[in-house]
Order: structure tokens, then sequence, then C-alpha cells
């Protein structure tokens, strides 16, 4: 089958790195060139292309980035339309609640939910699912903490700042830090054994 007609062709890593990241990305530089409500339009702009983007180069929008966006596209309306800080701040603390609280009834129900969120990145056993689930929840609780405290200790310009360099090397060192389950609990693994 080609490209052009499988409807859930793959992107480039970098491309869909791009499309992750840019929207943050452009938030910091808007900030740092403007303030807060300018980098709040630009931040809802530059989602709703690289959502656009992700549409048109997949034809398909993955959870996460679809749930965060549409937090942005609210809180960030809120934050121009009151002319308050306080919406874009709290967007990170319950986005990531949400993806926590997801998780944590996925495990409940006995239906771990980041194995469709990976969907097919990863093939582990169930145990492995419902493991890697759990710390991803617990650690979507630790960053809606950490963003709640920053933002409301320190100045807007230094949480802007740490949203980009703070948050997404916390998050990349954890994502590594889950190799040794992953290979523990590969299904892959197992096939083979």
């Amino acid at each position: 089958m080609s490209q052009a007609a499988d409807p859930t062709r793959a992107v480039h890593p970098l491309v869909k790195l791009a499309l992750e990241l840019g929207p943050l990305l452009v938030f910091f530089v808007a900030n740092s060139r403007g303030n807060l409500f300018v980098a709040t339009g630009a931040f809802m702009a530059a989602t709703v292309i690289s959502l656009s983007l992700s549409w048109v180069l997949t034809r398909r929008l993955p959870v996460m980035p679809l749930v965060s966006g549409a937090v942005v596209l609210v809180f960030g309306g809120l934050t121009l339309a009151l002319q308050d800080e306080l919406f874009i701040k709290l967007k990170p603390t319950i986005v990531n609640l949400l993806f926590a609280g997801a998780l944590f009834a996925g495990v409940a129900m006995n239906r771990p939910l980041l194995a469709i969120v990976f969907d097919q990145a990863f093939e582990l056993t169930h145990a492995g699912w419902m493991k890697l689930s759990l710390r991803w929840a617990w650690f979507f609780v630790f960053l809606a903490v950490v963003n709640e405290i920053v933002w409301r200790t320190q100045s807007t310009d230094f949480w802007v700042a740490f949203k980009v360099w703070g948050i997404m090397p916390i998050t990349m060192v954890f994502a590594m830090a889950q190799a040794p389950l992953l290979q523990r609990y590969s299904a892959a693994g197992d096939a083979a054994e």
C-alpha cells in the first residue's frame, strides 16, 4: 500500500517533535518579545496550526495533543477575554490532572489507556502497560504540583521559561528512565521465549 493511500501514515520523528514542541517554543519566544497576553494568542494560533498540520500529515489527531490543544484554546481564550493570567497558568495543572485521572481510571478498570495513547509504539504485556500507566499517572500529578508551585511563587517570565526549559527536560529524563520497564515487560520478548 502506498504512503498516500495509508490514512495513518507515519511522520518523520523530527517533524512530529516540531509539531509537539513548536507551540510551546512560540509561546516562549512571544512572551520574551511581548507579554503573556501576546504569548497566549500566539500559543493558541500555533496550537491550531500544529494540530492542523498533524491532521494533514497523518489523517488523525493523537489524543494527548488534542486534549491539550482544546484546553489551550479554552483557557487561552479566557486569559485573553478576561485579561487575566490565571487561566493560562492553570492550563498545565488542569491538563496534567486530566491525563493523570484518565490513566488512574484506566488502571482501576484494568484497561491501561496508555496502550491506546502510545498506539503500537511499544509492545508490552498487560502487566507492563498497567505499571507504565501508573508511573505516568503519578508523573502527571507531579507535573501538576510543580506547575502550581512555580506559577504561584515565581515571576511570569520564570514560569514561561520553566515550562520550556524545565518541564521538557524533566519529562524526557522520566521517559528515558522507563526503559528498564519497557525491556522487562516487552511482549516481543515474551513471544520470543
